[in-house]
């Protein structure tokens, strides 16, 4: 089953659906210093056939980073582009260290132009590929300084045919519109979802005609409605220590359980998250379309039945302005940035 509901990749003319499969999870279990960063046990053939399943229902846009799983995340995906490169969009991300042997993970900051040469080659290796469709920056808060010299570095990597554009993973507007006076600036991928608004940089993706790829989209599972005061994630899920990390990214957990106020806030909009058929999880999607015409959120997943209910949002479409508004009312809240 395919869906209509389409996006451009910035000003490149890429078109991708308007939803993307965020392939962190797959990476499998990394660590920091016996930390775990990743979302606990997965199976990698399980992994493929949610590939191929969102593939099937009309998913044509696929982002990863090297550092998911050590590499092991491009990995899997290779296997799945083989045979179609050409329909599908690879969005992958560069800049952070990692070792394939140990499985550890954000191992310093590597973003010279040399490291950023290297690591698109090992990225292509993996991804069995010649091309990269959207090459991101994955340090959120590097210097403009440093960046500067890695959006020259990506410039000539487009015009070498290396990569057809590029954007950063980052919620700082100065930032995100420094990189986007580059011209073959294509996207900027951002937190955004129901708790998270994002503001300034949606207007921002609007003002400079950049692509709006929303990490997050549903609130680290918050969203789903799989949990309540009660759930505890296992210990080798990253969401066990993120309290730890200090990053208004992983606000939505605490010690391994779910914040109780954003459960209250679910509970109060879940009916309108629902509505016309929908489940909590593709209300929230149907959120962020409603937001405007350049999202495009990356749910990850680990099952094919995630796969499934995240795409099936994609039937539903926007929530309509009524919808948007009444929940903005209920949440009576200040949307973050």
């Amino acid at each position: 089953m395919e869906n209509n509901l389409k996006r451009k990749l910035g000003h490149s003319g890429i078109e991708v659906s308007a939803m993307g499969l965020g392939c962190w999870a797959i990476g499998g279990p990394t660590n920091l210093q016996s930390l775990p960063l990743g979302w606990g046990k997965v199976e990698d053939a399980e992994s493929i056939r949610a590939l191929e399943k969102g593939i099937e229902m009309g998913i044509n846009f696929i982002d990863t980073a090297d550092v998911y799983g050590a590499g092991h995340s491009e990995k899997l995906i290779s296997q799945v582009i083989k045979g179609r490169r050409d329909k599908l969009v690879i969005a992958t991300k560069f800049g952070m260290g990692y070792n394939p042997q140990t499985k550890e993970a954000v191992l310093g900051i590597k973003v010279t132009p040399e490291y950023t040469r290297k690591a698109l080659e090992s990225s292509l290796a993996r991804l069995k590929t010649d091309y990269i469709d959207l090459y991101q920056l994955h340090i959120a808060n590097l210097n403009l300084e440093a960046a500067g010299l890695i959006r020259d570095t990506l410039e000539d990597l487009v015009q070498e045919g290396k990569i057809r554009g590029y954007g950063w993973s980052t919620d700082d507007e100065e930032r995100a519109a420094f990189f986007a006076d580059g011209d073959n600036c294509i996207a900027v991928q951002h937190e955004l979802n129901v708790f998270v608004g994002n503001k300034k940089i949606l207007k921002l993706c609007k003002n400079r005609k950049l692509a709006s790829i929303n990490r997050g989209p549903l609130a680290m599972g918050v969203l789903t409605g799989k949990y309540n005061n009660q759930s505890i994630v296992p210990e080798d899920d990253c969401r066990s220590i993120v309290h730890l990390l200090g990053d208004e990214y992983y606000m939505f957990f605490e010690e391994g359980k779910p914040k109780s106020a954003l459960l209250k806030e679910l509970e109060a909009i879940g009916e309108i998250l629902r509505s016309d058929g929908r489940t909590l999880a593709q209300g929230a999607l149907s959120w962020i379309w409603g937001k405007n015409k350049r999202t495009i959120p990356i749910p990850g997943f680990k099952t094919v039945k995630q796969v499934k209910e995240n795409a099936g949002a994609l039937e539903f479409g926007p929530l309509n302005k009524s919808q948007m508004a009444e929940i903005k009312s209920i949440l009576k809240r200040k949307m973050v940035h």
